[in-house]
């Protein structure tokens, strides 16, 4: 397959949050369950427009159509849609502090053919470029796998709380580059 790697658009925003909302529900549902795939799509996961204003969000397209979306950022968030009520857009210190991989999903149809490798030696070149010798990220379970491949060394788990009956798990990731 010849698929191009681009940075996203704010015109891309409806189909990316389309891809999210589909990879989500189908690669995530023998780890989660539906409600909490449905509640973690209102906040934790989701479109970052910050990432896009910054350009350190991608698409992978297939014969003009957006399959697959992942980025990295140089700001103190770790993760969550524009939703998210921790976010904090306080820049990060490259020789201190470590780049975050950011919103890697994939559809559903198109998972394990390799397109989150492309991203994530995409975010890891441009990070590198910026002077970070660091990532972190916040993994969703079904996407453990795909970080480890990279490198990504697992550092616990966290609870998540969606609402007041109801969290999820996720998985502190990092790795030096």
């Amino acid at each position: 397959m010849n698929y191009t790697l681009r940075i996203a658009q704010e015109q891309d925003v409806s189909v990316l949050k389309k891809i999210i909302s589909e990879s989500t529900r189908e690669l995530s549902k023998h780890h989660y369950s539906e409600e909490q795939i449905e509640l973690a799509l209102e906040s934790a996961l989701g479109v970052d427009t910050q990432l896009i204003k910054d350009k350190t969000y991608f698409c992978i397209e297939d014969q003009g159509e957006i399959i697959a979306c992942g980025g990295w950022s140089y700001r103190t968030t770790l993760f969550g849609s524009d939703n998210e009520r921790t976010r904090n857009n306080t820049q990060l210190d490259p020789e201190s502090q470590a780049a975050k991989v950011r919103a890697f999903f994939v559809r559903s149809y198109y998972a394990r053919q390799g397109l989150g490798s492309m991203l994530m030696k995409k975010c890891e070149s441009e990070a590198i470029a910026m002077g970070y010798s660091k990532l972190e990220l916040m993994a969703t379970l079904p996407g453990v796998k795909l970080y480890e491949r990279h490198g990504f060394i697992q550092q616990g788990s966290i609870e998540y709380q969606l609402n007041d009956e109801t969290t999820i798990t996720f998985v502190p990731m990092s790795k030096q580059i």
